[in-house]
């Protein structure tokens, strides 16, 4: 896919000492904004555009952060990062999961072997990263788009505070469940995408990858009648089940985000483990329809092109259609290069073209 410009996304200067800016993994376009998301706080941020007289976006600044422990109940308090991994947006509701994974230590340079072999030994649950949160949509007295804790019978609701987590709903998965224990980067259990369509949310995830096939779970989240400040799942299809796995052929990577376009999912993919890259996007057609293939083969998915990826660095985290003249994709970045980092304090998002 061809870079055809960059577009800088300014932070204050909060977000850029919390390293919002260089964590970036999750973004959604709505009207004139953006909200993103990056994976070490539990905060959610507003950016607004600027265009240019083309109507076409030169960047984004006048940062808003929203903390999500304003809105819903966290299960770990509002100081433990909730690792957001994927936003969504429609029907009026903005979505925001976290990876539901756990971590391995990672070695810290100059420690000695004793401490080394303790550190890689020791795996870390986070309880905030195994939320799904819905948040009502409003239109703020600036005429821009805004997150609320209630607007008349809608009320911002989470799940996974109590036992039913998404990863609590898979534990008698015949192919998931084996793999809740592993931490992420070890091809465990790793949320990394979300889409919204209709009353269903599509979830990617990046690990596990099960002999090079990639696993996306379907769900339909609806209000709690006990709890409006809770969320439960209703039955996908006509057996009762409260999930549907579909698995999808991506030569071996994993799901990075999700995208809707129309009827049609676009799949960031990247590596399951910890390496650079091949970064693709792949377009899933009619991905959205109820009668969505489970088995989803390499000829049934097209690939749209593949995007730049550094050595450590520039690892492509979110997608976002853009609504400017033209089909064109904003993509930000988690581990930015030096030179995406700019002297006002922002960072470089790369707009491609979809063909």
């Amino acid at each position: 896919m061809i870079v055809e410009r960059r577009v800088e996304l300014r932070f204050e200067a909060e977000s850029r000492e919390a390293e919002t800016h260089t964590n970036l993994s999750a973004v959604r376009q709505d009207g004139r904004c953006l909200w993103v998301a990056g994976d070490e706080t539990a905060t959610i941020e507003r950016l607004t555009a600027v265009l240019d007289g083309d109507g076409r976006v030169t960047g984004y600044e006048g940062q808003t952060t929203v903390a999500l422990a304003d809105l819903v109940p966290l299960p770990a308090g509002p100081d433990e990062e909730a690792d957001i991994e994927g936003l969504a947006r429609a029907n009026g509701w903005l979505w925001a999961i976290g990876s539901h994974s756990l971590k391995r230590k990672k070695i810290k340079q100059g420690q000695s072997e004793a401490k080394a072999r303790k550190r890689l030994a020791t795996v870390v649950r986070e309880d905030n990263r195994f939320i799904l949160a819905r948040l009502p949509l409003v239109t703020g007295a600036d005429g821009l788009p805004a997150v609320v804790r209630e607007d008349g019978g809608r009320t911002a609701a989470v799940l996974g505070l109590d036992k039913d987590s998404i990863t609590d709903l898979l534990e008698d998965d015949p192919h998931l469940a084996p793999f809740l224990s592993i931490p992420s980067k070890d091809n465990g259990i790793d949320i990394e995408g979300i889409a919204a369509h209709g009353d269903r949310l599509y979830i990617g995830l990046r690990g596990p990858v099960l002999r090079g096939w990639a696993v996306l779970v379907e769900i339909r989240p609806a209000t709690d009648p006990e709890d409006p400040r809770r969320l439960r799942l209703l039955p996908v299809g006509d057996g009762g089940d409260r999930y549907r796995t579909h698995f999808l052929d991506l030569g071996g990577l994993g799901i990075r985000d999700l995208c809707p376009h129309g009827d049609d999912l676009l799949v960031l993919t990247g590596p399951s483990m910890d390496l650079d890259g091949p970064v693709r996007v792949v377009r899933w057609r009619g991905a959205a329809r109820s009668d969505a293939a489970e088995i989803v083969t390499s000829e049934e998915l097209e690939t749209l092109g593949d995007l730049p990826y550094g050595a450590g660095d520039d690892h492509a985290e979110g997608i976002a259609v853009l609504d400017e003249p033209g089909t064109r994709l904003l993509v930000v970045y988690d581990s930015p290069s030096p030179d995406r980092l700019t002297a006002a304090g922002g960072v470089l998002a790369d707009v491609v073209g979809l063909g």
